[in-house]
């Protein structure tokens, strides 16, 4: 239920461990075949799921001469138009198939031809003129790492230049003879009036741009900020996507699992009582359970919903099990993870400017750690949880609302959290103090959870 930093940590993994695939990401561009060798066929296939991947399946692909797709064999590497043999794993990109990702190493296509005469394999270059050749581009290698990508391997850059520029500025000024420092001071007394107009400029430049990329929830009517594009942030969502999928690959229960076919049952349900909802319609909703004790659960924002087997025996009923399911998807439609993701970039840049100033001003090294770790619990006690807090007491009322649409006994939503602070005292777990969290207490949940459930009866 703490999906929203996974954005952070699971991405900075995915960085490291797929940036050869980033670096090498194309899109396929579609290609008018104008060559008589081509025609145009109708596949059926069938897709299997395979443990660990979210496939659904597809009913029909067409082929036709105006809307032609490059495919690459595993065995051969080699591209080509359509292939003899009856069964053939290949790698695909379609907009019919949108679950899919660009990662070709993890989907798995079992493709039967049926109704249509046997192929031959035809050459890639006799299936398109010299014209067709020379209009098919890809992406320039150095547009491959996006920006927010280029973000998150900087950010400690940023912060290392920041040390450095504070430092360089107390080591000069240290270094200065007193006649020049009292210079200088004169200097600034004298332009001051100059220097507050330079300061509030800033100030004020600062404030458009926050009021500039302010946008308003159609769900909840509220303002939030998001500083990021959403082609920005799904592909932070894939990088993410790809991360838990590599982490959990050994784990995932198959789809003719009895858990796995209840929480497909439940979503399935949710979404099609809440068609309604700004953003539900529009997701692709893909089902991953993990065979693991953590009670948790979370959903991306791209649709990938993760959940736990720890959770599944910890609810007691559909009602509830509905209820936390609800308040996952009400994360990813409300767009909480790019709020968050927003907000961390904005307070980042401004702690930049304290961090400089602190490395400026401390007279010792030692001086500028111990006040540059006091700035970053600042900004993590008095920012980061107190808004995830928000955020989780958002997505609980709005994940309410769904279940209720759903017909759900609400009720139950608020006997879970009950449960879960009951659990927690049997077993001997310390009760933090809220302040601490990035989440509600149980028991606070559980109290907010009954003053809502009169409003959504």
């Amino acid at each position: 239920m703490n999906f929203i930093y996974g954005l952070q940590s699971a991405t900075r993994n995915c960085v490291f461990f797929r940036f050869h695939v980033l670096a090498n990401w194309r899109k396929c561009n579609t290609l008018a075949v104008t060559s008589p060798d081509c025609h145009q066929v109708q596949i059926n296939h069938i897709v299997n799921k395979y443990q660990g991947l979210g496939v659904n399946q597809c009913d029909r692909l067409t082929f036709l001469p105006e809307n032609f797709y490059f495919c690459k064999t595993f065995s051969k590497k080699r591209p080509g138009c359509l292939l003899s043999t009856r069964y053939k794993e290949i790698g695909m990109v379609t907009p019919k198939c949108s679950v899919w990702n660009d990662s070709f190493s993890r989907q798995l296509l079992i493709k039967e031809v049926t109704g249509v005469p046997a192929l031959s394999l035809l050459h890639p270059l006799n299936c398109l003129h010299e014209r067709d050749i020379r209009s098919f581009h890809t992406s320039p290698r150095f547009q491959a790492a996006p920006v927010p990508l280029l973000l998150i391997i900087l950010k400690p850059v940023q912060k290392l230049f920041a040390i450095i520029v504070g430092r360089g500025i107390r080591k000069w000024w240290q270094a200065l003879p007193p006649n020049k420092k009292e210079l200088f001071k004169e200097s600034v007394r004298k332009n001051k009036w100059k220097l507050l107009l330079c300061f509030s400029s800033f100030g004020l430049l600062f404030v458009v741009f926050y009021f500039t990329h302010l946008e308003v929830s159609p769900v909840t009517g509220r303002s939030k900020l998001l500083l990021l594009g959403k082609e920005h942030f799904r592909l932070l969502s894939e990088l993410e996507y790809e991360a838990w999928m590599e982490e959990f690959k050994n784990d995932m229960l198959t789809e003719k699992d009895g858990r796995y076919l209840m929480v497909k049952e439940v979503v399935n349900h949710l979404i099609e009582c809440n068609k309604d909802i700004p953003g539900i319609s529009e997701i692709n909703w893909i089902i991953h359970v993990v065979d693991s004790p953590d009670v948790n659960a979370f959903v991306l924002p791209n649709g990938q919903v993760f959940i736990f087997t720890g959770l599944l025996n910890s609810v007691t009923d559909s009602h509830q099990l509905s209820f936390l399911l609800g308040h996952e998807i009400a994360h990813a439609v409300l767009g909480h993870a790019a709020e968050k993701a927003s907000l961390v970039h904005l307070l980042d840049f401004l702690g930049l400017i304290f961090l400089t100033m602190i490395w400026a001003i401390c007279p010792r090294d030692s001086l500028a750690l111990l006040g540059q770790w006091i700035q970053s619990k600042l900004q993590e006690y008095m920012f980061d949880r107190p808004y995830s807090r928000t955020l989780e007491a958002e997505a609980d009322k709005i994940g309410l609302q769904l279940a209720a649409k759903a017909c759900v006994d609400v009720r139950a939503s608020s006997v879970f959290w009950q449960q879960m602070e009951f659990a927690d005292s049997l077993q001997g777990h310390p009760k933090l103090p809220e302040w601490l969290s990035t989440h509600p207490s149980h028991g606070n949940r559980a109290e907010h959870l009954d003053r809502l459930i009169p409003q959504v009866s």
